[in-house]
């Protein structure tokens, strides 16, 4: 016998459901909640698919406090109705939380329902649910703002396919609080923590090498193919750019090509020219002299100095160039310039160019800060 043909509170609930009131509704659903959870009151199947068609009828029409508290006590049952899990899911999300969040019912399709539907607050319930499919995975990541994302990559018991990986390593380029998540997945292929080796800051980079077990030069050589294949090749050398890339490979070829240009170049306002000189000095790209040129701290203008071979005269009188002609002003002996001609004296001139090596090889250096701290 079940607990209805006990009469376990049978009279209460028949009194209960031909009551139409808002309290009488709200009451009923309490006492049927009581039947699903009390041990002395277990349902037998009959009963239980009765208890849920009732609730699937009531549910909509009681108080918010009452859906709300039903869901926290039946986030995890199992006797639920796939109807009745669905509407409660489907709820506000302070009632769908429970249940987006722990209840195994919850299948991959009315998840999906849910994501495509529903806010970014259901969406990162869902993504911190102690299994996530990879199809749920992919339209958490498809329809998820940064905040379900992130929570996702953090879920370790959740799949991600590897054509979603990486989508997401190729998101980390932008947004920084997915990389360190990326990193710290068992799923994530070595090809594609490779892959963010230059644009992750220098203490991921370590980890990179370090837990993911590659020879560098390996490494390098797989971070060369990879920046090849991804990149697209643009014609940089255009208009005013083109001109002094020019000149500066003709005043090479003659012998002409050395400090001295570079600093009159900048004293005389010709920043293209005096990037591009430092460009074919040090065989590189353009793009990287400019980068360091905008960089604050000097570092990278300093490694590319010390790698020609410019004194440290010369280097102070580049230095405060680059700064005068990014403030707009006359550039004063600060902290700042302390601190890098300190760094300067410390540099290796060895380590300056094997770091400067490391550059000419990818474009997207500019988090490369490990080459910077090894060449002092």
């Amino acid at each position: 016998m079940g607990a209805l043909d006990k009469g376990y509170k049978a009279d209460e609930l028949i009194r209960l459901a031909a009551n139409k009131s808002v309290s009488a509704r709200n009451e009923l659903v309490e006492n049927i909640t009581d039947l699903f959870l009390s041990p002395g009151g277990r349902l037998n199947e009959h009963e239980r698919a009765l208890m849920n068609d009732i609730l699937s009828k009531l549910i909509l029409n009681v108080e918010h406090h009452v859906r709300k508290e039903l869901a926290r006590r039946l986030a995890e049952s199992v006797d639920l109705s796939g109807e009745l899990v669905s509407m409660l899911a489907n709820d506000k999300i302070d009632v769908a939380r429970p249940l987006l969040e722990k209840n195994p019912l919850l299948h991959d399709a009315q998840l999906i329902e849910v994501i495509r539907n529903r806010t970014d607050a259901h969406r990162l319930a869902i993504a911190v649910r102690e299994f996530v499919s990879a199809d749920v995975s992919d339209e958490l990541i498809e329809h998820g703002n940064e905040d379900v994302v992130e929570a996702l990559i953090n879920n370790g018991s959740a799949e991600i396919s590897e054509a979603s990986l990486e989508y997401l390593v190729a998101e980390s380029k932008s947004f920084d609080r997915f990389q360190e998540p990326l990193l710290g997945r068992q799923d994530l292929p070595p090809a594609l923590a490779y892959r963010m080796y230059w644009w992750v800051s220098a203490a991921l980079r370590r980890r990179i090498v370090k837990e993911f077990d590659v020879d560098e030069t390996l490494l390098d050589d797989a971070i060369e193919m990879a920046t090849k294949h991804s990149l697209q090749q643009t014609g940089e050398e255009d208009g005013v750019m083109d001109k002094a890339l020019k000149l500066a490979r003709k005043l090479d070829e003659e012998d002409r090509l050395n400090a001295t240009f570079i600093l009159q170049s900048m004293r005389q306002e010709k920043v293209n020219l005096a990037v591009a000189g430092l460009s074919q000095m040090a065989g590189l790209n353009v793009k990287i002299v400019w980068r360091a040129f905008r960089e604050r701290t000097g570092e990278s203008l300093a490694v590319i100095a010390k790698s020609i071979g410019l004194s440290k005269e010369e280097f102070t009188s580049l230095f405060l160039l680059v700064m005068q002609t990014r403030s707009g002003g006359k550039a004063r002996a600060t902290s700042l310039l302390k601190s890098i001609l300190t760094m300067y004296n410390d540099i290796k001139a060895a380590n300056a160019k094997a770091a400067v090596r490391h550059w000419q090889r990818d474009l997207g250096y500019q988090d490369a800060l490990t080459d910077m701290k090894e060449a002092i």
